[in-house]
């Protein structure tokens, strides 16, 4: 079975519209036939055996047509049930590659704090109040919350998960290509506190190549080399960048920057980096760093002259002074 959460809860939505619709035209037109058909016209047939007054009628063939009506409205009724729990099995589990599927697809972790929503993919960028998404990929959502009870909710998508706190539920959708660009509110379907109704979100629909770019501009990393009095340091140098999420480990060279700065694009994935800037030519005294990259990152350092270069140019400052 294919397609989206919508298509599935439109196709419920239709078959029951339709049986409905269907049921109800057989009942009002029985009901009509036989009104006209028993209908009172002050002249009795000499064959027909009319029931007195508190008598109870009796024929109707041994009650074929009951047992008929109710075995065909059984048979309607379980199949309808069985098929409608089918349905809903394939939204429980869309794919069929089980956990690998799921791997494959865009994981967001959403949490619920302080009347704000806050999304976390899985190669650790984060975003708050949007959650950009491409167009026709599933995406699989496990919400939970910081402080109390919410709903997750995009009524759009059909998409409803509880955000508890300590806890994680699961759950996923499936936009269309044709959606691209669309934005859709995101809601909370637990009542929360006093802002409540204020707890909103977008979802950000986006061309999956324009997904790809904003993704790629969120794991872009500046680095930019100054000295004490803020001027580019263009030599002397290595920075090296290590990932303690992934296995990325790169060193860079002063002669990869261009000016004192290097724009570093290759990375993919967030989360713990640490920063070491050591000197090739011992003028400087090295670098160490740690940041969380949630998104682009711009970080400027200012080399330090070690404690020998440093005394060597006062030295030379004074000689050249007392000449």
């Amino acid at each position: 079975m294919q397609g989206t959460r919508v298509d599935v809860f439109e196709r419920i939505f239709l078959v029951f519209l339709g049986l409905g619709a269907l049921v109800g035209i057989v009942v009002v037109a029985y009901t009509l036939y036989n009104a006209y058909k028993y209908r009172d016209t002050g002249e009795a047939g000499e064959d027909e055996d009319l029931p007195s007054v508190g008598e109870l009628p009796t024929g109707g063939k041994g009650g074929k047509k009951l047992f008929l009506s109710f075995g065909i409205s059984a048979v309607i009724v379980i199949s309808l049930v069985i098929w409608t729990y089918g349905m809903l099995l394939y939204v429980e589990d869309p794919g069929d590659g089980g956990d690998s599927a799921q791997e494959e697809a865009l994981n967001v972790e959403v949490t619920g704090d302080s009347f704000a929503w806050f999304f976390e993919y899985d190669n650790g960028i984060e975003s708050t109040a949007t959650l950009r998404v491409p167009a026709g990929e599933q995406v699989w959502i496990q919400s939970t919350s910081g402080d109390v009870w919410h709903a997750f909710g995009i009524p759009e998508q059909r998409v409803k998960a509880d955000a508890i706190p300590g806890e994680y539920d699961e759950t996923w959708f499936e936009t269309k290509e044709s959606e691209a660009g669309q934005q859709q509110e995101i809601k909370c379907f637990e009542l929360c506190g006093e802002y409540h109704t204020s707890m909103v979100g977008t979802l950000q629909i986006m061309d999956s190549d324009e997904f790809d770019q904003w993704m790629d501009d969120q794991l872009t990393m500046e680095f930019t080399i100054e000295d004490q009095n803020e001027s580019r340091v263009t030599e002397g140098y290595e920075l090296t960048l290590e990932s303690q999420e992934s296995d990325f480990e790169e060193s860079y060279t002063a002669d990869e920057f261009e000016n004192g700065s290097i724009e570093i694009t290759d990375i993919e994935q967030g989360g713990e980096y640490n920063v070491t800037i050591e000197p090739t030519d011992g003028q400087f005294e090295p670098v160490e760093d740690q940041f969380d990259m949630t998104g682009p990152v711009s970080e400027t350092y200012q080399l330090e002259m070690n404690a020998t270069e440093s005394t060597a140019n006062e030295s030379e400052t004074n000689d050249g002074g007392g000449a």
